[in-house]
């Protein structure tokens, strides 16, 4: 069976804060253990009013604590936004806590607006320029250190925390292929070029110490409920987000509505379909006909599901019913390492 993942950004909903966001991502977390989920990872953002899990390293220890075998690690770290050592002796100190359960996947947006990215950084010398050196760099802290290493991540040299490289361009996929890691594209929400990035990732891989085979993740929002008018009533809460983000008006994840056209204009709306395209929402079954054909068309070795659902019961019921799925999937993956 393929495996299946989650990609959270504990979100805070309407009428409610961060504390119980990030209860809220415990118990989901915990419940994805159980429901056999391979990895749990929490997203970095900034001066979103909607999402907590800015902190990430924080959030994912606080997870990993909790848990005791799903991996747990970062969809991603936004790595211009940080020296690469700080990310070393983070990412150390969460591997020498949860051994053999931390995953570092890295993006090179800011994750966040200009001004925000500049209040995160004081300057902007570090970017997604200098995002190949920066990868490199922190590759170098968390290998075995050298006889001539000036500077070292303590914790963190020789622990080898396995790196992810995260995208939604073709660049992501052609430095995760020229260092020979793993790939996950961020289809969820930057669709156009999932197919290609994917083709050239595979085509141009080069193998690793950390892999062999190229090792490809697409991320997909899912919304299952019993029926499928319950589910696109969920899915308003996203659609929601995404309206209101466009027009520079972030905020908290609103409750859900019936219909979000009346909401929206034609061009907010034609946004929203193609920015969502990637959406597999209703009842069970239109569920597992949506996954079967985007796991058949693109190929990927691992699915990372993600889903901003207002309610916390129907979030884990959804999640639930995407995991039962999954065994009705099938897919031969190629490999076996935990990347």
């Amino acid at each position: 069976m393929i495996p299946f993942s989650i990609l959270d950004l504990s979100p805070i909903i309407e009428g409610s804060d961060a504390t119980q966001a990030f209860r809220n991502t415990l118990d989901l977390a915990r419940h994805a253990e159980q429901w056999g989920y391979r990895r749990y990872w929490l997203a970095e953002h900034h001066n979103m009013a909607g999402i907590a899990s800015a902190a990430t390293a924080v959030v994912i220890g606080y997870v990993a604590g909790a848990t005791k075998t799903i991996r747990v690690g970062s969809g991603g770290i936004m790595l211009p936004n940080h020296a690469p050592l700080i990310i070393a002796e983070q990412f150390g100190t969460l591997e020498s806590l949860y051994p053999g359960r931390i995953d570092l996947g890295l993006g090179r947006a800011p994750g966040t607006d200009q001004r925000t990215a500049r209040a995160l950084r004081r300057d902007l010398g570090s970017s997604g320029d200098t995002f190949p050196q920066d990868v490199l760099e922190l590759q170098a802290y968390l290998d075995h250190a050298q006889p001539d290493q000036a500077v070292h991540a303590v914790p963190g040299a020789g622990l080898k925390v396995p790196i992810w490289i995260l995208g939604s361009s073709l660049f992501g996929a052609q430095l995760a292929a020229a260092l020979g890691l793993p790939f996950a594209f961020a289809s969820h929400f930057a669709p156009d070029a999932l197919m290609q990035a994917l083709q050239i990732y595979r085509a141009t891989f080069k193998p690793s110490e950390q892999l062999s085979h190229p090792y490809a993740m697409a991320g997909v929002n899912v919304f299952a409920a019993e029926t499928d008018m319950a589910a696109r009533r969920m899915f308003t809460s996203l659609q929601q987000q995404f309206v209101y983000l466009r027009r520079g008006r972030p905020g908290k994840l609103r409750p859900p509505i019936d219909d979000i056209r009346p909401y929206c204009s034609l061009d907010e709306q034609a946004m929203v379909q193609h920015a969502l395209m990637y959406s597999m929402v209703g009842a069970p079954d239109t569920v597992r006909r949506g996954l079967e054909a985007f796991i058949e068309n693109t190929g990927v070795d691992e699915l990372m599901v993600t889903g901003q659902i207002y309610d916390h019961a129907s979030r884990l019921r959804s999640f639930k019913i995407a995991a039962a799925l999954r065994g009705e999937i099938t897919k031969a993956a190629p490999m076996t390492a935990s990347h």
